[in-house]
């Protein structure tokens, strides 16, 4: 397609639109539409329409190539194909117009094509470079020289980035509020340190599989980024509770943090948020297998925004952290406690009969949590808004459960709501897989 390739590859009118337009055999459609409208409807076109156009005339061919209309560009999906010239030659038909591109799982894309691009696209703000492992530091140099409008950076996967690329974007990227540095895992505290400092306006910090990152990186997001909402340390396994109260004492706008993985935690980090994050939205802590109804307890009836949490493996809590949960979280709407092994039916019990339960619980998933029986779907028949429920090794659970609820929800929502829906049935599926299904 049109820009997919060198631009020799098609026949380019030298024309402006104006010339263009003013030709006698033209089609009708060009005669009877001002130019500013054809160009606006133009504007609506996706990457594949646009370059199909472009072959169609003259006229059209100038319209779908005109750089307005390629402010927002994504090439996942022709990633295989995409090689550092096809980058070159975006940069050099969008120039000034281009504010969001997608690369991502473009392998073939590498520095000298990335260099290209950042000194003719000066107004990018969205980069998305995920899986582009051929990139380098030089490629943070570039962006830190002629990009300095970009707000938007993904750097996931980029495993050759280092300390070196921070430094770079702190002193020419000030703008940056989104960065991810997910598994760049050469990247260390000093670099955190450089980052911040320039780019205190950071509002979301993705790092996660940093796993050379300690807690005095912590310490200086701390001091930096007060504008702070969304943070993901998943399996930063340095990471102990001294940065995360940290990062509760410095970033009190935070909604959503992600410590899965981090398993020196302990309830001091719970306690943290709680008396300084009244904002949380979202708690991943997956695998945090120290923290304690104790933790929990305190968080809920601080942090009453909640609507997601991810406690998978957090195997000391009890029902005690549902009825918390179920009192003082009204707005939960995803909950995870696979392999929480001493939930109950009890704790259900509370959950479903709590407002949450009632007007907002979408997901829960209790795999491997082998106290669950029968009555925990009877106490769900109350979810109203359930969507998935997952029950994976729930050995209690019985083929006959399962029908009961889903007979129950066909009579309360009619046949329209669960044609839309869907049930493991026991004629379909195996075993293991025979507690598992969807509303």
């Amino acid at each position: 397609y049109c820009l997919l390739f060198p631009l020799g590859t098609f026949s380019l009118s030298l024309l402006s639109p104006w010339e263009v337009f003013s030709n006698n055999d033209e089609a009708l459609i060009n005669k009877k539409l001002p130019k500013e409208l054809l160009l606006r409807i133009f504007s609506f076109l996706d990457i594949v329409t646009l370059c199909r156009c472009a072959q169609v005339s003259k006229a059209w061919n100038v319209l779908a190539l005109d750089g307005s209309n390629w402010q927002r560009i994504d090439l996942f999906n022709f990633q295989t194909d995409i090689e550092g010239r096809v980058v070159e030659n975006i940069s050099k038909r969008c120039g000034g117009f281009l504010r969001q591109l997608s690369l991502r799982g473009c392998l073939g894309v590498g520095d000298s094509s990335l260099k290209t691009f950042a000194q003719n696209c000066r107004n990018i703000e969205h980069l998305n470079l995920n899986g582009c492992t051929k990139i380098t530091d030089s490629t943070c140099y570039s962006l830190s020289r002629f990009c300095s409008k970009l707000k938007h950076l993904d750097l996931t996967s980029c495993v050759a980035i280092t300390n070196s690329s921070l430094k770079g974007l702190s002193e020419g990227c000030r703008n940056l509020e989104h960065l991810n540095l997910s598994w760049c895992d050469q990247i260390t505290k000093d670099g955190i340190e450089a980052l911040v400092k320039g780019c205190s306006g950071l509002k979301a910090l993705f790092l996660r599989g940093c796993t050379q990152l300690e807690d005095e990186a912590l310490k200086h997001i701390q001091n930096h980024c007060h504008e702070l909402v969304i943070l993901n340390l998943q399996s930063c396994t340095q990471i102990s509770d001294e940065g995360i109260v940290k990062i509760c004492r410095g970033c009190h706008r935070l909604q959503s943090l992600c410590v899965s993985g981090c398993s020196n935690l302990t309830d001091a980090s719970l306690t943290a948020l709680g008396l300084n994050c009244p904002r949380l939205k979202i708690l991943e802590a997956a695998r945090c297998s120290h923290l304690t109804d104790a933790g929990f307890t305190l968080l809920a009836r601080n942090c009453h925004e909640l609507e997601k949490m991810d406690l998978e493996e957090c195997v000391l809590i009890t029902d005690s952290t549902l009825i918390q949960l179920s009192i003082h979280c009204p707005k939960l709407q995803a909950l995870s406690l696979s392999h929480c092994e001493l939930i109950t039916d009890d704790g259900i019990l509370h959950l479903s009969n709590s407002t949450c339960g009632h007007e907002r619980l979408q997901v829960l998933e209790l795999d491997n949590c082998l106290l669950i029986t029968d009555v925990t779907l009877e106490h769900l028949e109350n979810c109203h808004n359930l969507e998935r429920i997952e029950l994976y090794d729930c050995q209690q659970v019985t083929r006959a459960g399962i029908k009961r609820i889903r007979d129950e929800r066909t009579r309360e929502y009619g046949r329209q709501d669960t044609d839309k829906s869907f049930f493991s049935s026991q004629e379909s599926i195996s075993p293991l897989q025979q507690n598992t299904y969807l509303f």
